[in-house]
């Protein structure tokens, strides 16, 4: 399994231009086409307010095929009503005509300002453009047009080898802030060559995401316009890949090291972060209490403050961890930061504060609690909060 700069993949073309959507002039108008019609899976926010390109969406995917993604930035198409929806649907309809793809094969994302109606003549107006520049080349451009608050691009690629066939794999993805599960006010699109049934790969794309996008969080905010979709074009012509087939393992592997690879880049580009938090909760009863517990400690203000103050305030972590509505007991709980024990058997670990303090310096940190209850276990990852995410966020909309 390698990583790559190449960024290709068989099959598919891409473009990112500008459009007028956002008033500084970036790219924010973005299109993935695959030359053939693609096995496809999607999963999105569950937020009760969901955007028109959600709702159009979640009609379309369960057909199982797409051909085309058409994704805007500077505008979410949210909380519009059925105007909203009707302007999704003039989106697909441009795509659809510019392509003479079916209108079903084509997925709508938008992210930016909620409440504003989309500008559907402009990105109408650019689709001649958009579709003309589309390139095997293209996955950075369009990465650039899908990108809002974000301050660097987020792409991974990996192969992988299903037999005697190379398989590729590319993700790109946005998202800087209201970051949450269920998802993060993130869109990310992942295409692969790989030939894949589709109720196989809606399995184990549904695992990676639980893995990846549902196990980072920012500020504790979930969005009304996450989207992460996968299209498989099986190009590369490996023998297809079923339920317990060889070589599914490694194609599995291969997309969770992309969509976690994603993941942590939002963290790390999470409005003003400074910090990847790693919270590693182990011997807990259960999956669903270890993930409680974790997100107790990474939705907590203070614990995230501490982390960019550098200030090694373990006592944050464990009111964290007994204000989750977990039955912990305060005997049984374990706290490391790095490997370093801050708390055993009921009391802190005197520690050279100079040491504590090396490794709050760090831009990765890993907190690790044993809860002392079972076996089961989650991994999370998160951010802190610093003073420029106040800024960015008090200022989005103006």
């Amino acid at each position: 399994m390698t990583g790559n700069n190449t960024m290709k993949i068989s099959g598919f073309l891409a473009n990112g231009i500008a459009v007028g959507i956002k008033e500084n002039g970036q790219r924010d108008l973005s299109l993935i086409y695959s030359k053939v019609p693609a096995t496809a899976a999607a999963v999105f926010t569950t937020n009760r307010f969901k955007a028109a390109p959600v709702i159009l969406d979640m009609e379309r995917i369960p057909g199982g095929r797409a051909q085309a993604i058409i994704a805007n930035s500077g505008n979410a198409n949210a909380s519009t009503g059925k105007g909203g929806y009707d302007d999704a649907v003039a989106v697909s309809k441009a795509v659809s005509d510019r392509l003479s793809i079916r209108e079903d094969l084509i997925l709508v994302a938008s992210t930016g300002i909620i409440g504003e109606k989309l500008p559907v003549n402009k990105i109408v107006g650019g689709m001649k453009d958009l579709v003309d520049g589309l390139s095997e080349n293209g996955i950075p451009l369009a990465e650039e047009g899908i990108m809002t608050t974000d301050k660097f691009p987020k792409i991974e690629y990996r192969t992988c080898f299903v037999g005697d066939k190379e398989i590729s794999i590319c993700g790109i993805a946005k998202g800087a802030g209201m970051i949450e599960p269920d998802m993060a006010t993130m869109l990310s699109f992942i295409m692969t060559d790989a030939n894949i049934d589709n109720r196989c790969l809606r399995t184990v794309f549904r695992r990676g995401v639980k893995r990846s996008y549902n196990a980072i969080s920012v500020d504790g905010c979930m969005s009304t316009n996450d989207t992460v979709i996968i299209l498989a074009n099986g190009v590369a012509g490996n023998k297809i890949l079923k339920d317990r087939s060889r070589g599914l393992t490694a194609f599995e592997n291969a997309l969770v090291e992309v969509m976690t690879g994603l993941a942590k880049s939002i963290i790390r580009d999470g409005e003003g972060a400074t910090k990847l938090i790693e919270i590693f909760i182990d011997e807990a009863r259960s999956y669903g209490e270890a993930r409680k517990v974790a997100y107790s400690i990474a939705n907590s203000n203070l614990v995230k403050t501490a982390f960019f103050g550098e200030d090694p305030n373990w006592g944050r972590i464990i009111a964290a961890i007994g204000s989750s509505g977990i039955p912990v007991s305060s005997d049984a709980v374990e706290l490391y930061f790095d490997g370093v024990p801050l708390f055993l058997g009921g009391a802190g670990i005197k520690r050279d504060k100079k040491d504590v303090s090396a490794i709050m310096s760090k831009d990765t940190i890993q907190v690790a609690v044993k809860l002392g209850m079972g076996t089961e276990s989650f991994r999370l990852y998160t951010s802190d909060l610093s003073h420029e995410y106040v800024t960015i966020n008090a200022h989005y909309h103006t």
